[in-house]
């Protein structure tokens, strides 16, 4: 398999995981952070699939920030359901180890290739993985004690 499968495979099964860990929890922003993260591994995945096939390619400027930032905020106006299961964590931390590896197995394939392209792209999507981390760290935080931590004025400076 190489490099472009492999990534391939990991947006892949990282998008039904996002999905499927949507589909564990009743709270309404939580679960639309969490599709959006799924669909932020479909760009990535279809980054992957054009650079398989030759084809010149740049990560677009991300607004994963900003946007799980707004949903967020959303939550906290709307006051939503705080109520979660206790093993969610234990998904949150699965992804973000998974998220962990995903940054680090780019950023050696970045060092290992010679295409200065390439090489920018994949430190780019690299990077892009670590902000997924720290929307993880963050929700992982948020579940733990979501009304300390929507009702923090620092939150948004911690997660973002």
């Amino acid at each position: 398999m190489n490099v472009f499968d492999y990534a391939m495979q990991m947006e892949k099964d990282g998008e039904a995981y996002y999905r499927e860990i949507a589909e564990l929890t009743d709270n309404a922003g939580l679960k639309t952070v969490l599709i959006f993260m799924a669909d932020e591994e479909v760009k990535l995945y279809n980054i992957f699939k054009r650079m398989k096939e030759g084809k010149g390619e740049s990560l677009p400027p991300s607004n994963l920030m900003a946007s799980v930032q707004n949903i967020f905020n959303e939550m906290k106006v709307k006051g939503d359901n705080y109520d979660f299961d206790a093993k969610q964590v234990e998904y949150y931390e699965k992804a973000l180890e998974t998220e962990h590896k995903s940054e680090a197995f780019y950023r050696e394939k970045a060092a290992e290739t010679t295409a200065v392209h390439e090489r920018k792209l994949l430190i780019a999507i690299a990077d892009e993985e670590k902000r997924h981390g720290v929307v993880l760290e963050g929700i992982i935080d948020f579940i733990k004690e979501p009304e300390t931590w929507l009702e923090n004025a620092e939150w948004g400076q911690m997660l973002f």
